[in-house]
């Protein structure tokens, strides 16, 4: 079987087949003729630790990427990568577009690399260039060998692209206040996902054309929530939750919505499966091929997620079920960390409202999910929850242990590389230059 990996950039799930049916008719179509996950999340609500675990089968703080690559940070072993393993297996490599799981996408496993300097173009010029060269390869491959192909959008990435919808018209994401500068910046995310709409429709098309489809899954999906306030670089659902759809030849579940609970690391377990590769040691995650063949309902009883550094340091954990959510903060740092919020008209809003006064950031949050699906009731000191924070909280801490995650175990922070370009606690946005090199 062959393998197109389709990534936007922080997307989340304000896409058609989740909701917004009117801009994204492309993806609308592919997310028909697959199976739908409903409630997939991802391992690390942050570029490089979400790509990185999805692409490794492991947790982020188990290979290596605790922060940015473009920032100092790397995986532990590269041949770990999904690139390097197909590449072993006897697959043809190819990524068009981005990635941001190393510097250099040559310790990936890539054997052909196109379009990865952005250098002069935008957001739309380049995502429609690595399109085409990929729509190329299809078209004049002669390799007798599988393919892995990884396509990378920049779409939907701040900056975004000029706004071509009616920002009047449209509602931000939920939690954000319905104003002008809210839907306008809401309306620049939306107009970003038309571009990467255009690139999926093209595509698929000449997918189509060359006869593709029977012989190719498709993995559609996200690195982690849109880049707001209170969603990407957060352990909200709206910073884990991804869009995640799966297409492959005589899927049982084709044309499906399932509401199973799903990490990302149990992607690559089972797209290896599928392809008849012997699973890796490492994975971390499980087939869902006993829910995509009927079997099952559930695979995953609860799935974990983590933050450690992004522009800055604040490093957290969580543990959600169906039903419940435990989220817990290390750092003794309690105030709102502004660096870790993308610049935007949206942050600008807040800070003009006076976010930055509020000083508490509650060291644990517990959610009860049938009943507040925002996340805006605490319930850790609720007795009637008593028993399911303690049940989530010794789960929580059991996988921080046997997984060795170094936030248990280093004191007073967990360490960046040397070199490594970290923020500020204080900083307004990602951008700053104004790097804090020694610890805090």
């Amino acid at each position: 079987m062959n393998v197109l990996y389709i990534h936007t950039h922080d997307s989340g799930r304000y896409i058609g087949p989740y909701g917004y049916q009117n801009l994204s008719p492309n993806i609308n179509s592919l997310g028909r003729e697959s199976v739908v996950f409903r409630h997939c999340y991802c391992a690390g609500p942050t570029c490089s630790p979400s790509r990185s675990a999805l692409l490794t089968g492991t947790w982020p703080h188990c290979n290596g990427m605790l922060g940015l690559a473009h920032r100092g940070f790397s995986l532990y072993d590269y041949q770990k990568h999904a690139a390097n393993v197909f590449a072993s297996n006897g697959y043809e490599t190819i990524l068009c577009g981005i990635q941001h799981e190393a510097v250099d996408p040559a310790n990936l496993g890539y054997q052909i690399v196109e379009n990865q300097q952005k250098n002069t173009l935008n957001t739309e010029e380049y995502d429609l260039a690595s399109t085409d060269a990929m729509c190329r390869y299809f078209v004049t491959r002669d390799s007798q060998k599988p393919f892995f192909a990884s396509l990378g959008f920049i779409s939907c990435h701040r900056d975004f692209p000029p706004v071509t919808v009616e920002a009047d018209y449209i509602a931000p994401a939920p939690p954000l206040y319905d104003c002008a500068r809210n839907r306008e910046d809401m309306a620049g995310y939306l107009s970003s996902v038309k571009i990467a709409d255009q690139c999926v429709g093209r595509i698929l098309a000449v997918l189509k054309q060359q006869h593709l489809l029977d012989d190719t899954i498709i993995l559609f999906t996200t690195d982690h929530g849109i880049a707001f306030p209170y969603m990407k670089c957060s352990l909200y659902d709206t910073g884990i939750g991804v869009a995640c759809m799966l297409y492959y030849p005589d899927n049982p579940m084709r044309g499906k919505a399932l509401d199973a609970l799903v990490s990302h690391l149990d992607l690559l377990p089972t797209v290896y499966e599928l392809c008849g590769i012997e699973k890796p040691a490492w994975l971390q995650g499980k087939t869902l091929l006993p829910i995509l063949n009927g079997e099952e309902q559930e695979i995953n009883d609860a799935i974990f997620a983590e933050v450690t550094y992004h522009a800055s340091y604040e490093p957290m954990r969580c543990i959600r079920t169906t039903r419940h959510k435990l989220i817990r903060r290390f750092d003794i740092h309690n105030r709102l960390v502004p660096s870790n919020i993308d610049k935007g008209l949206s942050k600008e809003f807040l800070l003009d409202a006076g976010i930055l006064e509020k000083t508490v950031q509650p060291r644990e949050m517990l959610f009860d999910l049938f009943l507040d699906p925002l996340e805006r009731e605490n319930l850790v000191s609720y007795a009637a929850y008593k028993e399911i924070y303690q049940d989530l909280s010794q789960r929580l801490t059991r996988w921080m242990a046997d997984t060795q995650d170094p936030v248990l175990i280093s004191v007073p922070r967990v360490h960046a590389p040397q070199g490594a370009k970290i923020n500020k606690l204080t900083c307004l946005h990602p951008g700053m230059t104004d790097f804090e090199h020694e610890e805090i």
